[in-house]
């Protein structure tokens, strides 16, 4: 979906600018949400498209005045609400007040911590040859959907040169709606930096995106 969580090519935002020593949480809450997001996408609540996904529809006013992980907070309160896994009520009460909805998977216990924290394995088994290969040019093509998509608005329209061939995943466009794996070929794409910005831009700038094969069009 076009939304102003893909700023990437926007203007008005400022340089991004690093925090020293960084700690890996600011606050205990922030731990506690990403324990939550976790343990119900392994529970089989959603999966990591989804996820992405009610985060992207987050209003944009909400969405650029909240931290990393309230904006995690806020999509995963969305998602539950929606798949009714919670209600309104829980919300406002603060526990849940009615029987809770049951997920495809049990319980978990402290064994299960590591499996869930490590990220999934999306490779699968090609449904139909790859339509391109190192070398090829390509243009991104300019798409609108509605839904959570991986394709960036700033290299859409534009033309690049695939650099590799990453095989077959799951389609995030798909899985994000519950629509199935639908597995596609994903290539690394190079764009030059004044295809996409214009000629004042700087030369020797280069832009790498992976891009799903849906995504592209032989030039």
């Amino acid at each position: 979906m076009n939304g102003v969580h893909d700023m990437g090519g926007m203007d008005g935002f400022g340089k991004v600018e690093p925090e020293p020593n960084e700690p890996m949480f600011h606050q205990e809450w922030e731990s506690r949400v990403l324990a939550m997001v976790r343990a119900m996408g392994a529970a089989g609540a959603f999966n990591i498209d989804a996820s992405r996904f009610y985060r992207e529809t987050l209003p944009p006013q909400v969405y650029l005045s909240s931290s990393y992980y309230k904006k995690w907070l806020l999509g995963l309160e969305a998602l539950l609400l929606d798949k009714g896994f919670i209600s309104k009520d829980d919300v406002a009460a603060g526990h849940s007040v009615a029987p809770a909805k049951s997920l495809k998977h049990g319980k978990f216990s402290i064994a299960d911590v590591e499996r869930i924290m490590v990220r999934g394995k999306f490779g699968r088994a090609a449904p139909a040859p790859a339509k391109f290969k190192a070398g090829d040019r390509v243009r991104a093509k300019n798409i609108h959907p509605a839904t959570h998509t991986r394709l960036p608005r700033y290299v859409r329209g534009h033309v690049g040169v695939v650099e590799r061939d990453h095989g077959c995943h799951v389609f995030p466009d798909t899985a994000a709606n519950d629509a199935g794996e639908h597995p596609q070929w994903l290539y690394t794409v190079v764009f030059d930096g004044r295809e996409l910005w214009g000629p004042d831009s700087d030369p020797t700038i280069k832009v790498s995106i992976d891009a799903f094969e849906p995504y592209l069009e032989a030039i």
